[in-house]
């Protein structure tokens, strides 16, 4: 416990206000980027979603593109032919059930298309702030490499950490992780000589 408070104090200091890459003006905006990040990276989709909300940024007028018009929006992102026709599913929802209001729990949002456990937790923590983990590969890598979480799968790993972060470091945590993961603790060729928290890492050499 005493190796965790040290890393979240570090990666705090070094990150005062963590919070998501993407860029959103609007709650819609930022569950729409969120489902298309998934297994693509936050500039691709800001590139795609810079051109898609000068155009459409609301549910009715996604809707009203269609899944074809869409799909050339989001082109260059992975998998965009099932995210556009989960993003029309999506926003009929949001207009039929929700009065296209974002939901701001972890039932409601899930039963939207392309919305799994992560993006939920993604929107909890960054538009309603609250105290949840959201784990992508950044996290579970950099999680497990820590050795403060070592379970097998991602829901294993989102109940460690709910369990063993401190509650004053729970609401950052998720965007401490995920930053720390991209620039420094990478998947191929981590930057230990850099790390801050190398003195806490299990996977350090030093």
């Amino acid at each position: 416990m005493i190796a965790i408070d040290n890393i979240f104090e570090v990666l705090s200091k070094n990150h005062p206000t963590p919070t998501t890459e993407l860029v959103y003006t609007s709650d819609f905006e930022l569950l729409i980027a969120v489902v298309l990040s998934a297994q693509a990276t936050d500039i691709g989709v800001n590139k795609a979603t810079n051109l898609l909300f000068k155009i459409a940024n609301t549910p009715e007028q996604i809707l009203n593109l269609g899944v074809t018009n869409l799909e050339k929006y989001i082109k260059t992102i992975g998998l965009y032919k099932t995210k556009a026709k989960h993003i029309i599913k999506l926003c009929e929802i949001l207009i039929t059930e929700f009065y296209s209001q974002i939901p701001d729990n972890l039932e409601d949002l899930i039963t939207l298309p392309g919305v799994g456990r992560k993006t939920a937790n993604v929107i909890l923590n960054t538009l309603y702030h609250h105290p949840v983990v959201a784990v992508d590969t950044h996290v579970f890598r950099v999680s497990k490499r820590l050795g403060i979480a070592n379970g097998n799968n991602v829901f294993e790993v989102e109940q460690e950490l709910h369990q063993k972060i401190p509650i004053k470091y729970l609401k950052n945590a998720h965007h401490l992780l995920i930053l720390h993961g991209r620039y420094v603790c990478k998947a191929k060729n981590p930057q230990c000589d850099i790390c801050a928290i190398r003195i806490y890492c299990n996977a350090s050499s030093t």
